[in-house]
């Protein structure tokens, strides 16, 4: 028999096996009449053992002709003596063909899984060679873009018209989009990483992610908590609120109001981002629904990475966003997700 064991088995158990296989086809021979027993232990003996070791097809055939061969020979010979019926030498080729079926299932499983863990490398590869492309990409555009910014920013401050001017601002304003596009991009690929949680104040946490962007942007900023404690990445929720915020900002003028509030529970906590800007087109609430949670990443906003942030991070904390267009107009967003056990599935709801 030609077997390669499985680290796992002990390399004593398998010669056990087969000592016990003998040692039955032994008694099988000298207990006739009462072979039912041993007969049985050595066909289940070699299940055990197929089950325990991979086995080429041909050595498996050979060994399980050995058995049935050696098995039948002992029940003939009983039938023959009149020891037994001769019916009860069907029982070989009923266990063969019980084998065989047994043999044929465990194959064809085996190369489903061969085929899962080669599709499964394949995904991994796969991620791997995007995430590097995504970091070395962001990495190369950074350079030529702030070295573009400054020669446009030089030149817009290096001319009296107004002409070129107003093309210069606008170049600038499409690199820094640009600069903004790559930064998201790290973003993401950042959020499949480790999510490595840590027990700590939501609240106070909300309000330093907030103070950040007061001097940003000139708007009526209010922000409330009252979370508490809760388990979450620092970095995966700044990441979130930041991309709801900025949303925010390019969607409202200045003076116009943007709150980040959080509430809580015993079973789930929350975060939401409300402003009073135009809000959301009903088309685009449309389209949103009609995607649901893989359709996360299409926004008003052209790149849609904003959204697709936070989708990421309430997949990933098994939690639930909800994006609402009051009548008054304006958007909100409200991240909620479980204290503990999970609670929701990481869907999208959006309401009008």
């Amino acid at each position: 028999m030609s077997a390669t064991a499985s680290s796992r088995v002990s390399p004593l158990l398998i010669p056990l096996l087969v000592g016990a296989g003998l040692l039955n086809l032994g008694l099988m021979y000298v207990l006739p009449g009462a072979e039912t027993i041993p007969f049985h232990l050595v066909w289940i003996g070699l299940s055990v053992v197929y089950g325990l070791v991979t086995w080429p097809l041909r050595p498996m055939l050979a060994v399980l002709a050995v058995v049935a061969v050696s098995t039948g020979y002992v029940l003939v010979h009983h039938a023959a003596a009149g020891a037994i019926g001769w019916e009860e030498t069907t029982e070989v080729p009923l266990m063969t063909a019980v084998f065989v079926v047994m043999v044929w299932h465990v194959r064809r499983r085996q190369k489903l899984t061969a085929e899962i863990e080669r599709l499964a490398e394949a995904e991994r590869r796969r991620a791997m060679a995007r995430d590097h492309f995504v970091r070395v990409a962001s990495h190369e555009l950074r350079t030529p873009i702030t070295v573009a910014r400054g020669y446009a920013e030089l030149l817009r401050s290096a001319t009296g018209d107004p002409s070129l001017i107003a093309d210069c601002t606008i170049v600038i304003e499409e690199l820094d989009r640009l600069a903004g596009i790559t930064h998201r991009l790290v973003t993401l690929v950042q959020l499949e990483g480790a999510d490595v949680r840590e027990i700590a104040d939501v609240d106070a946490a909300l309000i330093a992610m907030v103070d950040r962007w007061r001097p940003a942007a000139d708007r009526e900023w209010r922000i409330r908590s009252a979370v508490g404690r809760a388990s979450f990445n620092p970095e995966r929720l700044k990441a979130a609120v930041d991309s709801l915020v900025e949303n925010a900002i390019k969607f409202t003028e200045p003076g116009d109001v943007i709150a980040v509030e959080g509430d809580g529970n015993p079973k789930t906590w929350a975060v939401t981002v409300t402003d009073s800007g135009p809000g959301m087109s009903p088309e685009s609430l449309t389209r949103l629904a009609a995607l649901g949670a893989d359709g996360l990443g299409v926004t008003a906003s052209g790149t849609g990475l904003g959204l697709a942030t936070v989708s990421a991070v309430v997949r990933s904390w098994n939690g639930r966003l909800t994006i609402t267009t009051p009548p008054g107009g304006g958007t909100v967003v409200r991240m909620e997700f479980p204290r503990g056990a999970t609670v929701h599935d990481g869907r999208m709801t959006v309401l009008s």
